[in-house]
């Protein structure tokens, strides 16, 4: 198994996450976080729209929960992984909530093309590699992965307008 085969299952969970976000009134999107041996140790979908949070995107959600639970030193030693390249504020709590690599499925870019004008995603072009390369740390970013697109992208079909 690659180094790239190996974050396919994580990224699948996530497409399942966010099919779960979709299936609870929520914009399709899933993260989890998981540790250096490859335990999943939270997951998360988006929540914006039942929890009424314009902030509740899976990744920012899932980090404020990490925050809360694991030591700045344990999380930079984990790996967040994403059914969408994460939006600026998701790279932002990432970012101030020290894990050191995130991992991707579909870009900003092609999640764009799938949400089109849709209102519910006012989509930011500004890569979360843009983002944390302003920082003073170096993240580790893999993504995307056509490997897992096309199902990515069936999470989102016929949601958006």
């Amino acid at each position: 198994m690659t180094d790239r085969e190996k974050h396919i299952p994580y990224l699948r969970r996530c497409v399942e996450l966010s099919l779960l976000a979709r299936e609870s009134g929520n914009t399709p999107f899933g993260a989890l976080l998981a540790g250096p041996d490859g335990t999943i140790l939270l997951e998360q979908g988006n929540i914006e729209i039942t929890g009424r949070n314009c902030t509740g995107h899976a990744e920012r959600t899932l980090m404020e929960a990490a925050s809360k639970r694991f030591s700045r030193q344990e999380l930079w030693n984990c790996t967040l992984y994403t059914s969408a390249e994460p939006c600026a504020m998701c790279a932002g709590s990432i970012y101030w909530g020290n894990v050191g690599r995130v991992v991707y499925g579909i870009s900003e870019k092609h999640l764009a093309e799938l949400t089109g004008e849709d209102e519910q995603n006012p989509t930011l072009d500004l890569p979360c590699r843009e983002v944390f390369s302003r920082g003073r740390k170096p993240i580790e970013v893999i993504g995307p992965f056509p490997e897992v697109e096309e199902e990515t992208a069936a999470a989102h079909a016929g949601y958006w307008k």
